[in-house]
């Protein structure tokens, strides 16, 4: 029987030690999701923490720790101390231990299930083994969840490949810990070397492998924050390492101790990077896109950017509150259940939410449309119709909007519609073109106010001082709405920040406002808005290289430059 499946006593309950990759949250794997959903309590660096946590059930007891006293410790190089607690912690009954193998017995008693997450594999973690062994002395069951080792993860993410065709030797060094002998080791091999290492020491490794017989010309990369949109990767020779990195301005630096990946060999850097390099020149990479938007409404659209290498930061413009008389919603809810309805048309997501609300209130479910007709205007819309158990019967095949859905709306015809009236739940700042084309059609509208929408509260100072001053490099703007309300909560975005709009009536909000718009999509759609901005992103990128300039983000750009129109 597998450890999974072996209970938890009530006395030791269970440890997980489990790796949390290198940086990116996409890299955990099924078994490691699995075991943190159905975590007790969360034991992590706080590095590793922003990894796994949102992989955590709500409620999970979760404890940082850190490598020590010295702030600047790579991961696995001093003993983990316990220093934050959350208050959750306290009630579970976990006392405040300080080394955290005693940390994870101690939070596993009671039969408590634990996962003790570490960066990369934990079984290249030199703290986790003995923490392992501690649990085994203790008669502690325990599971090892494996993890993508940094040394492999990194390289992959940096487009430089450790064997070629030829099958050359590759070799894993920590310079941290490597004795003189290792590196005569390596430095007498002619495969590849891949070291582990911190930001300044890296000139001193090549040091180490040049002396011990490796040539000065022999090609290597050195990337830091690998994995993640902060990733940087530089190509050089073991010689010339050190005026690369001098020259790139990032030394000397207060982040000289970050840890890096350093590849060196003849068949697997340099060379062969430009064509491989497929993270980095993703059309958005590291580029800070404000999404104003409020997070539901923003997850798809977010997801997007990600997938181009883009960092979303979702800022609700407005919030969504009751209608101030509910009695019209609470009337026309119990119309669709006494059959008073033909059509029903949801006009956005929140539309949606309302309905499903005033059902769960009366204990209704999907089951009270049957019968009924059911018009969506979106993809979002139709996507959380479809997640309560309907599915739309009408979603305009052209524009989607109000007049999008007009031009697909059948007329009234008494001989095969029973029934003449439509439910609109709508907002109460929603336009009146919907309601006058359905009744030009011939149908009778219950115009309704399901939610009211109102601006939402100013976001912290510093993402202000960040719009306003150029911090981001692009604004997503998916209404004329949100042009009004961001400026109005937030101030007016920076000239460098690119400016996209998901269509012509929003453009012109935006230009009415002071900004110039960069970008606009296709088509109204939020997916399409995002691939615009990529597009843009890509064109811009592929135009820095042709000029040879260096890929920069627009909020690098020298403040006050200005900007070409775009014809996007």
């Amino acid at each position: 029987m597998s450890p999974t499946t072996l209970p938890a006593g009530p006395e030791h309950g269970h440890v997980t030690f489990l790796g949390a990759g290198p940086g990116d949250p996409g890299l955990l794997t099924l078994r490691a999701v699995e075991a943190l959903a159905n975590a007790d309590v969360l034991v992590a660096e706080h590095e590793v923490l922003d990894v796994v946590r949102t992989h955590a059930r709500q409620g999970v007891t979760v404890v940082h720790t850190d490598g020590g006293p010295s702030s600047d410790q790579s991961p696995g190089t001093g003993t983990p101390q316990l220093t934050v607690v959350d208050g959750t912690s306290t009630s579970a009954g976990i006392p405040a231990v300080r080394d955290a193998a005693h940390l994870v017995m101690e939070a596993a008693r009671g039969g408590r299930r634990v996962v003790r997450a570490v960066s990369g594999d934990p079984g290249l973690d030199t703290y986790a083994a003995e923490e392992m062994l501690a649990c085994a002395a203790a008669g502690v069951p325990f599971e090892v969840v494996p993890g993508i080792a940094s040394a492999v993860g990194v390289p992959a993410y940096a487009g430089v490949p450790l064997r070629d065709a030829q099958g050359a030797d590759v070799r894993f060094v920590d310079a941290r810990t490597a004795s003189d002998r290792c590196w005569t080791e390596v430095g007498a091999s002619d495969g590849t070397v891949v070291v582990s290492t911190t930001l300044d020491s890296v000139a001193a490794a090549a040091g180490e492998l040049v002396s011990a017989g490796r040539k000065p010309d022999t090609p290597l990369s050195v990337t830091v924050a690998g994995t993640t949109t902060r990733q940087r990767t530089w190509t050089a020779t073991l010689g010339t390492i050190a005026q690369t990195l001098k020259q790139a301005k990032v030394l000397p630096s207060p982040d000289g101790g970050r840890p890096v990946i350093a590849v060196v060999g003849e068949r697997s850097a340099a060379a062969q990077r430009d064509q491989l390099s497929w993270f980095e020149s993703k059309p958005l990479f590291g580029w800070k896109v404000l999404v104003p938007r409020t997070k539901e409404q923003a997850a798809s659209l977010s997801d997007q950017l990600v997938s181009y290498g883009a960092v979303p930061h979702e800022v609700p413009t407005i919030a969504v509150e009751p209608p101030r008389t509910p009695q019209q919603m609470e009337r026309a809810v119990k119309g669709l259940v006494t059959g008073r309805y033909e059509w029903i048309a949801f006009t956005s997501v929140n539309a949606v939410k309302a309905v499903r609300e005033k059902f769960e209130e009366y204990g209704l479910d999907a089951r009270a449309f049957a019968g009924i007709k059911v018009a969506a205007v979106g993809e979002q819309t139709a996507k959380a119709l479809i997640a309560f158990g309907v599915k739309p019967d009408l979603v305009p095949s052209g524009e989607q909007s109000a007049a999008g859905l007009l031009e697909d709306w059948p007329p009234y015809d008494p001989v095969f519609d029973p029934i003449d009236r439509v439910f609109l739940p709508r907002a109460d700042i929603a336009t009146e073109t919907l309601v006058a084309g359905l009744i030009e059609l011939g149908w009778e509208v219950d115009d309704v106010t399901a939610y009211r929408t109102v601006r939402a509260s100013p976001p912290p100072a510093e993402t202000r001082e960040a719009i306003k001053g150029g911090g981001f490099d692009a604004v997503l703007f998916t209404s004329s709405s949100t042009v009004r309300n961001l400026v109005g909560i937030a101030g007016k975005p920076h000239n460098v920040t690119v400016i996209a709009c998901i269509g012509p009536a929003t453009a012109k909000t935006a230009e009415e406002h002071g900004l110039r718009v960069d970008v606009m999509a296709p088509e109204p759609s939020v997916l399409k808005l995002a691939e615009a901005l990529a597009d843009f992103g890509a064109r811009r990128r592929a135009a820095a290289l042709e000029a040879g300039d260096p890929v920069t983000r627009p909020s690098e750009r020298r403040p006050g430059a200005r900007r070409r129109r775009s014809t996007t």
